[in-house]
């Protein structure tokens, strides 16, 4: 799999939790995917320019403000089942039909901030997610909003709905996908594990860099479903296994920063 140096360079920063990436640490691991020095510099310096990253000392960078907001949702992946509380049937709605659709910066924040609370679009400009997130709905309109969602969009709960309503609120979820996403991810971590100590060092620092972070990226964007949409064990078990693969994940880059000059420290 070709990875592009963006994504690593982006991957590397959040890993740092807020402490400065170097270009050489930058350039060192860029190159176990065969990515260039010159093809790295030219993205450091484009993330730069769009205001993804900024400069923290001479040759050294960080994420922005901006990207830290998102970035805070990435790195707190290990926490995804604290935001967790018993379901009471009930749904929060946001509607966003009176917002405009012409600024596509706009709009591509207000659409990341519904995905990453797990919402579904249930009619036109109306969007809904069980609520049994956060610790309240204030909690979660806080939260969208801070992610990108306008201000003017209305946020509220929702009950009584048909049964006819129900079924087509439960539909807009695939959740034979998300368990089945959660066993395979689950069964790929575990026999990635092991046989972990059979790969050479840097094989398996590309690896678990690529399984790893589709995991993580999996777990950001699940929907936190409650028990009676999806197989709560099977999420539990994938979280729980993927904590785990970090940590193996994260020796294997410490120990090839230690014998290979300039390598990050670590990642998954």
């Amino acid at each position: 799999m070709k990875l592009k140096p963006k994504k690593i360079i982006l991957d590397l920063l959040l890993a740092a939790e807020g402490r400065p990436l170097s270009a050489r640490d930058a350039i060192s691991a860029c190159g176990l995917f065969g990515i260039s020095e010159n093809n790295v510099r030219v993205n450091l310096t484009r993330l730069s320019a769009e205001g993804m990253i900024e400069a923290a000392s001479r040759g050294a960078y960080r994420l922005s403000e901006s990207a830290m907001k998102l970035g805070g949702e990435v790195q707190s992946w290990r926490k995804q089942e604290e935001r967790l509380r018993p379901w009471k049937g009930q749904y929060v709605m946001a509607y966003t039909g009176m917002l405009g659709r012409s600024d596509r910066g706009a709009l591509q924040r207000r659409e990341r901030a519904l995905e990453l609370l797990g919402f579904r679009e249930y009619r036109r400009g109306l969007y809904i997610r069980p609520d049994n997130i956060e610790q309240d709905v204030e909690a979660v309109r806080r939260r969208l909003y801070s992610l990108g969602l306008e201000t003017e969009a209305v946020v509220c709960l929702a009950n009584e709905f048909s049964e006819d309503q129900k079924q087509e609120i439960h539909a807009l979820w695939d959740t034979w996908q998300l368990n089945a996403g959660y066993r395979d991810a689950t069964a790929q971590m575990q026999a990635w594990m092991r046989r972990s100590d059979d790969i050479e060092p840097e094989v398996a620092a590309r690896e678990c860099f690529l399984i790893g972070g589709n995991a993580i990226r999996q777990l950001v964007f699940d929907p936190l479903l409650p028990e009676t949409f999806v197989d709560a064990k099977a999420r539990h078990e994938f979280l729980q296994t993927l904590i785990r693969f970090d940590r193996l994940g994260q020796g294997i880059w410490r120990n090839l920063y230690e014998t290979t000059a300039g390598m990050p420290k670590a990642h998954v």
